[in-house]
């Protein structure tokens, strides 16, 4: 829903707008190891109105062994033993190109590749660190067990059967960790993923607001169509919109210790939101900074929540802010789960005033806990990074930029919001483990 200024905490609206230019590859995994039969799928997303004209594959500088028409790829090469810098580009109908790059080594056993979903190699994650992973095998009697090692010779988890799903806590350091598959027929593929390991998944030096869903400095507004500012009249009793929050929710709960959020109403695509000032002005922490001595030396911020809603496809959307303002600068880190608009993250662009989509899926379970991590970063020119998104584990790398506007607030928000969707019926969602870092 529109995002409404900051000054009016920053409510927000559905507008449909072309994505920004990207190749997001979902097979092979970088700095994987594969079989010779090679198997590429790839989308590429543009803001060109025109769309996408081609997406390709080089196998080598100046090599390009596939192209097809359009957005879309999903084709399998057959390549000799050896390492490759492939390169997956895409080219739109204004000119413009995008490209990704994909080092692969291509195996000659059996044992035809382990793909590695989460963690993503070079990480930062947290002290739980879940594994998902998938092997498959040229043998004819299949993968036998697919396992976790933390170091060298240290196999800390191992399962039957080609797939892994499975958390490991570990303490803080760096890690050299190895999926590794072995087949029926005596070969084994491995694929490395270094991974650090801090506390909450943050670098020494940040700060972290622990279970923020907990506390009640948390305020409620309603956001009716079609302005989306925040109705001054509006109580959560209704009826235009109702809203309700309740701490303390032992069941459903990942700690013990849930926050139910309620929406209902007769008003098509109405929205509530709930936001909590943490640092600088109305700060519900004990950090208003009334000097001005820490918000300016802030750039990096982590969201890490889980939620759990049993009718999400009730909502129109879910929506988690990140929002600073310093130096006379708005910087509105929006991220938007588009359930009913089509199951799609999107992103907010303040300048614009609209949301662009990033071609990332959104797919949250239904009766059951979802974690998300969202991380941005105010960048050393003061530009807007929208790094990544992990659901369940999936690591989105947006790394998308985008530029401040002007306000006169000094301080460090957060949202949360759920909206309404055509059929609007009431509908709950339970925050869990909410935690904030900075730095």
């Amino acid at each position: 829903m529109q995002k409404f200024s900051a000054q009016t905490l920053l409510c927000l609206a559905m507008v449909a707008t072309p994505a920004f230019a990207g190749v997001t590859v979902t097979a092979p995994a970088n700095n994987s190891t594969v079989s010779p039969s090679v198997q590429f799928v790839a989308t590429a997303t543009t803001a060109c109105s025109k769309g996408i004209s081609a997406t390709g594959i080089y196998t080598a500088p100046g090599v390009l062994v596939y192209v097809v028409n359009g957005a879309r790829l999903n084709h399998s090469l057959q390549l000799q033993p050896g390492t490759y810098n492939t390169v997956v580009q895409s080219w739109d109908n204004c000119g413009a190109s995008s490209k990704t790059p994909v080092r692969i080594t291509v195996g000659s056993g059996s044992a035809s590749g382990v793909s590695v979903t989460a963690p993503a190699n070079n990480s930062i994650v947290s002290p739980s660190v879940q594994y998902l992973a998938s092997a498959r095998s040229s043998c004819s009697k299949g993968v036998a067990a697919i396992g976790i090692y933390t170091a060298p010779g240290v196999l800390a988890y191992v399962v039957n059967g080609a797939s892994l799903n499975h958390n490991l806590t570990l303490s803080p350091g760096v890690y050299k960790t190895v999926v590794q598959a072995w087949d029926n027929c005596g070969s084994s593929l491995k694929t490395p993923i270094t991974i650090t390991v801090g506390s909450g998944g943050t670098p020494s030096g940040s700060k972290t607001f622990t279970n923020l869903h907990q506390q009640g400095s948390w305020t409620g507004y309603a956001l009716l169509p079609t302005s989306y500012a925040i109705c001054a009249s509006c109580k959560p009793s209704g009826p235009q919109a109702t809203w309700a929050r309740k701490t303390g929710v032992s069941s459903p709960s990942v700690s013990g210790n849930a926050t139910q959020h309620d929406i209902g109403g007769s008003t098509q695509y109405a929205d509530i939101l709930w936001n909590n000032h943490l640092i600088g002005d109305f700060s519900s922490q004990g950090l208003p900074d009334t000097k001005k001595t820490l918000i300016p030396t802030l750039h990096n911020f982590i969201y890490d929540v889980y939620f759990f809603g049993n009718n999400v496809p009730a909502s129109q959307a879910l929506e988690f802010d990140i929002n600073q303002f310093v130096n006379g600068k708005s910087f509105i880190w929006g991220h938007e789960c588009r359930i009913a608009g089509g199951h799609e993250w999107d992103v907010w662009n303040s300048n614009a005033q609209r949301w662009v989509p990033t071609g990332v899926p959104c797919n949250p379970i239904n009766n059951g806990w979802n974690h998300l991590v969202l991380q941005v970063q105010r960048t050393s020119s003061d530009q807007l990074l929208f790094r990544s998104i992990t659901l369940n584990g999936v690591k989105a790398t947006l790394n998308h930029l985008d530029a401040p506007t002007t306000t006169n607030w000094y301080g460090v928000t957060i949202n949360y919001q759920q909206d309404l969707n055509h059929a609007p019926q009431p509908y709950s969602i339970w925050l869990d483990k909410l935690n904030f870092s900075y730095w």
